[in-house]
């Protein structure tokens, strides 16, 4: 059996063979540095006389306001109220971005037109059509979902128009060589073919939405994530803006990991691996 030489002041951890393992020990560490950066920031907050007040930013006192937040019921209300708003920003945005980024890969006639206007209204930021979604919409609920949607839909069109761009065409035609109708070309060829592509579109999508909702709420709502971070602050509960802040970046978080799972699962791409 050949051995294998480990450089001088290498530290092997046999655990960390393992690529689940790593992934753990390396997202604990990064973690951890990541508060010990936070309380390094509170303490030098408490050495200052002028910022002393805020040093309820801090770990601990975040931490220590979770339970009061729970049972007052605010997270689990902020939650789903901004849960309700995202998903249906996101639904929208979906329905709509999927089949305009398969009329862009399908029709030249229609890219070539469409490319233009949806470039400059992709470039327009979600949160200067407020004025306009306030106007427009019957109450704060829909102008909310309305913002999320038209921020949302530019990712999931040029994600499905650039995945399709990429199917070889040798596909479609022994597919119509096999009797195949327009039915069986969307679902049998064009979709799985694509579904990476649309996968990593609505990961995008999500990313965009989650900045998007959380300023959008911090006017004219009483609910939601954004809403409880204003109330947080007009009360001085700098803990409570902390832990929402946390809520936040966590439910952020499991969105995210949870398309990165949908993308390994249901891509093509990835079920040899």
């Amino acid at each position: 059996m050949r051995s294998v030489a480990v450089p001088t002041g290498v530290l092997v951890l046999p655990g960390l063979k393992s690529p689940a393992v790593r992934r753990l020990f390396c997202g604990i560490v990064g973690l951890s540095a990541m508060f010990a950066i936070w309380e390094i920031g509170t303490l030098l907050l408490y050495l200052n006389p002028g910022t002393r007040t805020f040093v309820t930013f801090g770990p601990i006192p975040t931490i220590e306001a979770f339970p009061t937040l729970w049972m007052e019921g605010k997270i689990q209300n902020a939650v789903a109220a901004s849960g309700y708003r995202m998903g249906a920003g996101l639904f929208i945005a979906i329905a709509l971005g999927v089949p305009i980024g398969i009329l862009m890969g399908r029709s030249k006639r229609f890219r070539e037109m469409s490319n233009s206007p949806f470039q400059f209204l992709r470039m327009i930021s979600p949160l200067a059509w407020m004025p306009l979604a306030v106007i427009v919409a019957p109450a704060w609920d829909q102008a909310i979902i309305f913002l999320i949607a038209i921020a949302s839909v530019w990712p999931v069109a040029f994600a499905t128009a650039a995945g399709l761009a990429k199917v070889d065409p040798a596909w479609f035609k022994v597919a119509r060589n096999l009797g195949a109708r327009a039915r069986h070309m969307l679902t049998q060829v064009i979709l799985p073919a694509i579904a990476f592509d649309v996968l990593t579109g609505i990961r995008l999508a999500l990313g965009v939405a989650w900045i998007v909702l959380v300023p959008a709420e911090l006017l004219g709502v009483t609910s939601g994530l954004g809403y409880a971070i204003k109330d947080a602050r007009e009360t001085l509960s700098y803990n409570h803006l902390t832990a929402m802040v946390l809520v936040i970046g966590v439910i952020g978080y499991a969105l995210d990991s949870t398309c990165v799972v949908l993308i390994k699962r249901y891509s093509w791409h990835h079920r040899g691996e």
